[in-house]
């Protein structure tokens, strides 16, 4: 049966669009979130689950004698955009806008919870994981700092992402590397600054930080295999020269992916030799600043096999070995203490749906949340099924 007949219309799936828009019209930044949080509480409340409230807020939802515990994770920070979108629901926060989906995130496990409340045909406990401050990637450390994961202990963990341009629910994951680690750096370069009209006096540092912009490219072309997935960016040059007056001070800021903890080690090695080299040649003094935001996301394998029974289950169309994504996601912290899944799901192709995410017209699509309601409460009740 195709997930559209399963999904019928049902109050869950009138009632969740109304409350994304609400979500959406009110998005907050990372850690700022505190109307976020206590919309979610309030919901999970209403609904009989044990909540409890932090750095983000858990709920727990206990059926039958098990002892196995499954958690469920879902973002709700914003961004600090300004949405162009015209529709009834924008954003009514100036300047801040929910353009990655994680008010859809939000509201489909929310949904789940409700589905799971109501039908709590499964065995053992549920463990509904709302995270603050995904964008910065500090929110998940920040809940297991808080230990989050002693009070309430789960055997497996998953979570799931939109993705604009792809057919509207369309599952995809791998067992392995899913997201790239992502390390931000800032490389500052000393000299001495002079006249525009005489560069041989003085010790400027445009030119060195110049070809440092190119040089760092053969980090990923010359250092590591070609398969590595790897990209370094610079994505910042700040000088303090002027129109004649040549600069004595320039930083270089950019932003580095990896696939792997080996690959992140040789980038940044390189990059401190490549940049002392040039430093060196041109008689300036240089610092390098390498700093890990997001580690790599590594999926299970045994989880990610249970993501593709529950979508196969709900007929969704499913792509079990797709490529590594070269973004990041904080999800990357639950799933390197605990077995875990992270999972990717079509957002659809047209208008503000198929928008790349990060953009100021982009919009999560309402045909998912009921969607995604059911296959997280799938999920559970194949992994915590009912005694025979």
């Amino acid at each position: 049966m195709h997930w559209r007949e399963r999904v019928a219309v049902t109050a869950l799936t009138e009632s969740l669009p109304a409350l994304r828009h609400e979500f959406h019209r009110n998005p907050e930044l990372g850690f700022q979130e505190n109307w976020t949080k206590a919309r979610i509480a309030g919901h999970l409340r209403s609904l009989g689950i044990e909540v409890y409230e932090g750095v983000g807020v858990v709920g727990v939802l206990k059926s039958g004698n098990g002892n196995h515990a499954i958690g469920l994770r879902a973002d709700f920070d914003a961004l600090p955009i300004t949405e162009v979108n015209t529709f009834a629901h924008k954003s009514q926060n100036e300047g801040v806008m929910h353009a990655c989906g994680h008010d859809g995130h939000t509201v489909m496990l929310l949904g789940a919870a409700e589905l799971l409340a109501k039908d709590p045909a499964f065995d053992g406990t549920v463990v509904f994981l709302f995270q603050p401050n995904e964008e910065h990637g500090l929110g998940a450390r920040a809940m297991i700092d808080e230990g989050i994961l002693r009070t309430f202990p789960i055997q497996e963990v998953y979570g799931a992402h939109n993705l604009p341009g792809e057919p509207v629910g369309r599952v995809s994951t791998r067992a392995g590397v899913i997201c790239c680690s992502e390390s931000l750096f800032e490389i500052t370069l000393s000299g001495q600054g002079g006249h525009a009209s005489m560069p041989h006096v003085g010790r400027e540092t445009i030119t060195p930080a110049a070809e440092l912009v190119l040089a760092l490219q053969t980090i990923v072309s010359r250092k590591l295999a070609p398969s590595s997935g790897a990209v370094v960016s610079v994505t910042e040059f700040i000088t303090d020269g002027q129109r004649n007056v040549l600069p004595g001070y320039t930083v270089l800021k950019g932003d580095a992916r990896a696939m792997s903890p080996e690959d992140r080690t040789l980038i940044q090695r390189n990059m401190r030799q490549i940049a002392t080299g040039v430093a060196e040649s041109h008689g300036v003094e240089v610092t390098v600043d390498f700093r890990t935001e997001f580690i790599e996301a590594n999926n299970d394998a045994d989880a990610a096999s249970h993501v593709i029974s529950a979508a196969a289950a709900m007929g969704l169309e499913v792509d079990g070995d797709r490529s590594a994504m070269s973004f990041s996601e904080d999800f990357a912290e639950f799933a390197a203490v605990v077995p875990g899944c992270f999972l990717l799901i079509g957002n659809g192709t047209e208008g503000s749906n198929g928008r790349p995410l990060h953009s100021a017209d982009y919009d999560f699509n309402d045909e998912l949340l009921p969607l995604g309601a059911k296959f997280w409460a799938e999920l559970v009740r194949q992994r915590l099924p009912l005694n025979p």
